[in-house]
């Protein structure tokens, strides 16, 4: 059997009527209102560390912004991390990391 090659017309055609169909199937989240204050306060948190990050230099601090922005950017995701974790992820581009011990 010969598989058959689409055209790009065909090809965006198929790929508008799949986003379509998974539209219609999307169900939708609701949230109770101590969720949502919850993700509100960890929005805020997130974006003001961000804020306060800016003028810090450091090897830590950029990576530690990208994990804060991705938080932000992965909010809607299923799998947020717990309380601790973001505490971690809050401070982290405050406190640098411990220095390894290279006396051998």
């Amino acid at each position: 059997m010969a598989s058959e090659k689409l055209t790009p017309l065909q090809e965006t055609e198929a790929r508008r009527k799949a986003a379509e169909e998974a539209r219609k199937n999307k169900s939708t989240v609701v949230r109770t209102d101590e969720e949502k204050a919850i993700r509100k306060e960890r929005v805020e948190k997130a974006k003001d560390a961000l804020t306060r990050s800016v003028g810090i230099k450091g090897d830590h601090v950029a990576s530690a912004r990208v994990a804060l922005k991705d938080f932000l950017r992965n909010l809607n995701e299923p799998k947020q991390p717990d309380d601790e974790r973001f505490k971690m992820l809050i401070e982290a581009p405050f406190k640098a990391p411990p220095k390894k011990n290279e006396r051998r």
